[in-house]
């Protein structure tokens, strides 16, 4: 079924051109083809107000000085996000931390494996002094040649899931249950920790001010593109939501 936008149809030779921009994408036909549709959406709502049309970014700078309702943050917006996150603004802050790894793989049985993990943390909460040599015998990560040791971990060294926890944990201890993150499971001991510092308000505020703004003109953007696309005339295909990188 052809995919047709306010009367505009949709080729095969347009999805060929459209496509290498989204390979990466987990359904690139999808994301290409709802990045077409976004396109002419936008398009056709600039002709009518007699904006620009001779380019992607001329369509998005005159709908967005036009059309767009952005709130500027304020200084205590970011006064209130500097202070509901301080750990963004905290510099030198590291942990020591030693894990044990149960690699999840295609075809692993889920169940054995957290009981496997599930057994080897008992061992390891019983023992403490145990954590090394168990490491070097369970652990699918190349750290468990050093007893699990990853080193010293700063900020955004490791994945969201497993630095929330680590960064979290009081030096000596062990997380008394399995950490899960992308890559398996997780025995997790934390052997020190340096709280660094946390920069003055001051200093990062124009940073702050520049992602609250642009976080802002995010969901404006995603907003402005649904009441466009309720609006437009769409057939063959059903967009369920905005999300384009046309704006991103």
């Amino acid at each position: 079924m052809p995919v047709i936008v306010n009367g505009k149809e949709f080729s095969d030779a347009d999805m060929e051109a459209e496509l290498p921009s989204h390979r990466d994408a987990p359904n690139p036909m999808r994301r290409a083809m709802t990045a077409l549709v976004l396109r002419q959406v936008l398009r056709d709502e600039a002709k009518q107000l007699g904006l620009p049309t001779d380019s992607d970014e001329a369509i998005i700078d005159g709908l967005a000085q036009g059309q767009l309702k952005v709130p500027v943050a304020t200084e205590a917006d970011c006064r209130r996000h500097y202070q509901q996150h301080p750990d963004h603004f905290t510099v030198g802050e590291l942990v020591e931390a030693d894990h044990i790894l149960f690699q999840v793989t295609e075809r692993v049985d889920l169940d054995a494996l957290r009981a496997r993990a599930q057994s080897v943390l008992d061992a390891v909460l019983a023992e403490p002094s145990s954590f090394a040599e168990h490491a070097a015998a369970c652990s699918n990560c190349p750290s468990g040649e050093v007893g699990g040791n990853l080193g010293q971990l700063s900020r955004g060294a490791t994945v969201p899931e497993f630095e929330k926890v680590v960064f979290a944990m009081p030096a000596g201890t062990i997380l008394p249950h399995l950490l899960e993150t992308r890559f398996g499971l997780h025995i997790v001991r934390v052997a020190r920790r340096v709280d660094g510092s946390l920069l003055p308000f001051e200093h990062v505020a124009p940073s702050i001010a520049a992602a609250l703004g642009a976080a802002a003109r995010d969901v404006a953007w995603r907003q402005y593109l649904s009441v466009l696309v309720g609006r437009a005339k769409i057939e063959g295909i059903e967009l369920e939501g905005a999300d384009s990188p046309l704006v991103q």
